[in-house]
């Protein structure tokens, strides 16, 4: 429920902008003395609204979705050993060479290791299991 009202509340912002949007431009060109009856400046304004409207609320599973950069986007990839792990060394992980430390055991070059965690700026890692 709570994430439910929040979604919407997200939405309901994401919104506003667009009202302030097509009201500034009503404005303008009341201003400019463009003659609109007001029939067809609320059916357009509605149009649009609805239309906005409809594109936001698709965008509310996007907000659940696994974060994919930062902290939370590097825990579970895997990566390859570049430097032997006992238990600190340094692996290769989407393009990047970082710092790791094993949990435990001594982790050979060009090994696969999954990454548990990250502290700092060190990843914590284990051996990918051969199948």
């Amino acid at each position: 429920m709570k994430t439910a009202l929040s979604d919407w509340f997200k939405v309901l912002i994401l919104l506003l902008d667009e009202g302030i949007i097509i009201a500034a431009v009503l404005l303008i060109l009341h201003f400019l003395g463009v003659k609109i009856p007001i029939g067809l400046m609320i059916s357009i304004a509605l149009l649009v609204g609805i239309v906005v409207l409809v594109i936001h609320v698709k965008l509310i599973p996007s907000f659940h979705l696994k974060k994919v950069t930062g902290r939370e986007g590097i825990i579970g990839l895997q990566g390859k050993v570049v430097k032997s792990l006992s238990p600190v060394g340094n692996v290769f992980v989407k393009g990047e060479n970082w710092r790791a430390k094993s949990e435990g055991d001594y982790i050979e070059v060009d090994e696969n290791v999954e990454i548990m965690g990250i502290k700092g700026l060190e990843l914590l890692v284990r051996r990918v299991e051969k199948e």
